[in-house]
Order: structure tokens, then C-alpha cells, then sequence
């Protein structure tokens, strides 16, 4: 995109318009803000605050991660040379976090053309219960490693797969927002200066269909019997999905294996 478009298509660009368009959201009466000059430019410099905040955040991510890896690859190396040695050839896997594959551009690539669709999706989906306007989560961590790896790094399916089930982390995320708050109170761990109406979510948490199980099983406490067999069936769609995933999977390591000889 860089290439394509230069500065314009940059992750420091994408950033800094998506956090000036969330500050704009978040502004309750943005234009009650302006009647006054000094309103005026305490509202303005908030949202070019937000939106620097956001740019910055998004270019130095992917630079930070290219640095992790270099740091720990003569760690991983001197693992890999020592299980070489010690197991005569037997196979030893190692397994290693996402930011390990931070460095791969379609990573990056994806995370900028997602960034604006989930802003969108989660603007069209709070008429159907999505609580979340995200930012911390807007470059997508919790999706975009994911797609790298089952779609084989192919950009386009990435993008498409990954619109396709953003839908999924918002309202997941805004489901278990409630108890993750009640949660952080009753720890003690509730931010500071945080208004005590404000929940805590994450928009692009990890495992959102394990989510809205949790959060349908949880709702069979009451004892409704609609809540109950709605858990059911959640619960055999979730076992029948799981189940044809592993036989996908298994098939395609056997085609991989066999291009392989």
C-alpha cells in the first residue's frame, strides 16, 4: 500500500485518521464543545492528540515486534541446536507466541485495511448489541496472526476472513464486559479516575466463540429453559464445528506431508 500510495497508505496515516474519527465519536456534544474559542481548541487538540497517539502506536507495533524477534532468535536457535543433538534426530516442536511472526508484511498489510472496516462494523452493530468502540484493539492482534496462519498468508482471504468475524470479538467483547468489570472491581484492579459506569472489555480478545459459549452456559443459571436449550444447541454446533475443523486440518497437514516428499 506504501508503495501504491506512499504516506497516505502508511500505518502512521491510518492511525492517526481512525484515532481523530474515534475521538469525534467520543466527543458526547462535540458541537456544544465548540461554541466558545477556548472549548474550541481544548476539543480540537484532544482529538489531534488521539489521533498522533493512535499513528504512532500503529507505525512503532509492527517495529517493536521485527525487534522482539531478533532478540530472542539466538535463544530459539541454540533450543533448536541443542534438541538437534540431544534427541538423534527425533522432531521436537517449540511452541512460540505470535510475535514471532510479527515481521511478515501481510500481518501488518491486514491489520491497515482492517483497522477502518472494524470501526465501521462496530458503528453498524450497535443497533444489535455491540457496546465496544474500539481503539487499543483496533489493529487487530488477536485476529490477524490467526489468518497468517490458516489462510498460508494469502492477503486477500485474510482480509475477507477476518471481516467476516470481527462481528464475532465485538459482541463477544461486549458480552463478557460486565464480568470482566465486576471482576476487576472485586480484585481491586479497577483503573483509577475511570468513571465507575465505564466497562472493561478487550474488542479483539482471543477465542470469541468460546466467549459467547461461556456467556450462553452462564445464562442456564437462571434456570430458564429457553436459556438452557439455547446452550444445548450452542454447545453441539460448537462440538460439530470443532469436529469438522480437526478433520480439515488433518487432511491438509496429510496434503502438505505429501507435497513435502
Amino acid at each position: 500500500m506504501n508503495k501504491k500510495i506512499g504516506f497516505w497508505g502508511s500505518k502512521f496515516f491510518i492511525g492517526f485518521i481512525l484515532g481523530i474519527v474515534i475521538g469525534l465519536m467520543g466527543t458526547p456534544h462535540p458541537v456544544e464543545g465548540l461554541k466558545d474559542a477556548a472549548n474550541w481548541q481544548e476539543v480540537i487538540k484532544g482529538w489531534l492528540s488521539l489521533g498522533l497517539t493512535a499513528g504512532v502506536a500503529l507505525e512503532l507495533f509492527s517495529l517493536i515486534g521485527s525487534w522482539f524477534i531478533a532478540a530472542v532468535e539466538p535463544l530459539s536457535q541454540g533450543i533448536t541446536n541443542v534438541a538437534t543433538k540431544r534427541l538423534e534426530g527425533r522432531k521436537f516442536n517449540i511452541g512460540l507466541d505470535w510475535p514471532f511472526i510479527a515481521g511478515r508484511a501481510e500481518i501488518w498489510a491486514c491489520a491497515n485495511v482492517l483497522a477502518p472496516i472494524m470501526l465501521i462494523e462496530a458503528v453498524l452493530l450497535s443497533n444489535v448489541g455491540n457496546g465496544i468502540l474500539p481503539l487499543a484493539g483496533i489493529i487487530a492482534m488477536g485476529v490477524t496472526p490467526a489468518l497468517l496462519v490458516v489462510t498460508r498468508g494469502k492477503l486477500l482471504r485474510m482480509i475477507i476472513f477476518g471481516t467476516l468475524l470481527l462481528p464475532l470479538f465485538l459482541l463477544s467483547g461486549t458480552l463478557i464486559a460486565p464480568f470482566a468489570t465486576e471482576l476487576a472491581k472485586g480484585v481491586g484492579a479497577f483503573p483509577e479516575g475511570v468513571s465507575q459506569t465505564q466497562l472493561i472489555t478487550h474488542s479483539t480478545l482471543e477465542g470469541p466463540i468460546e466467549k459467547l459459549l461461556g456467556w450462553t452456559i452462564g445464562n442456564t443459571t437462571t434456570g430458564d429453559i429457553k436459556a438452557i436449550l439455547g446452550a444445548v444447541a450452542f454447545l453441539v454446533f460448537y462440538i460439530g464445528i470443532f469436529a469438522w475443523y480437526r478433520k480439515q486440518m488433518i487432511k491438509r497437514n496429510e496434503e502438505y506431508a505429501a507435497k513435502a516428499k
